[in-house]
């Protein structure tokens, strides 16, 4: 058997992944140098970047793509840019789970969207001009490695979200995407 790694994200373990779907993550910046990993056998983590076969993977130039995830409802555009058209006012839904920063942060850039109303503890309703991915990234800078954030673009069926973990995000992008049940099997 190939080697195999297993990734630790918010103290999950997801995996075993070959080389090929770990250059897969790397390029759609779902593994980043500090993702903690351990290969098949040993079951201390340590960051990617330290494991001598995935160190090369961080040294090439940096995806081109965002490294985020993003789904429209109903068609299977995954991945696509961030460049987005001059849109109109969209209400977002932005929910965060903050695990390792303070939330006073994150609430001052909400509130610098645009129209922002607390709905829960960790929960907004946001009316801005700004396309999903742009709201998403803005806020990612201030979380921390255990922060997750999911955003919800009621105007346009669309969501972003960011540090769910790998077989998360394909559940998610999946499930936002209306596939039908028997497409979110894997082979095992």
């Amino acid at each position: 058997m190939p080697d195999t790694w297993t990734i630790s994200v918010n103290g999950h373990s997801y995996g075993p992944y070959t080389i090929a779907q770990m250059r897969g993550f790397v390029a759609e910046g779902r593994l980043a140098a500090q993702s903690l990993v351990a290969r098949a056998g040993i079951e201390q983590f340590a960051p990617a970047a330290q494991d001598e076969e995935l160190a090369p993977l961080f040294r090439t130039p940096a995806p081109s793509r965002p490294a985020f995830f993003t789904a429209e409802g109903g068609q299977h555009t995954f991945g696509h840019s961030d460049v987005e058209e001059v849109r109109e006012r969209s209400h977002y839904l932005i929910v965060a789970d903050m695990k390792s920063r303070s939330i006073t942060g994150l609430e001052e850039e909400i509130f610098k969207l645009g129209q922002a109303q607390p709905i829960l503890p960790q929960a907004w309703l946001v009316a801005s001009e700004l396309p999903i991915n742009v709201v998403r990234n803005t806020l990612v800078n201030r979380l921390g490695k255990l922060d997750t954030i999911f955003v919800v673009d009621a105007t346009h069926d669309k969501a972003a979200w960011f540090n769910f973990g790998p077989e998360a995000d394909t559940r998610i992008r999946r499930l936002w995407q209306k596939q039908e049940p028997s497409d979110q099997r894997q082979a095992g």
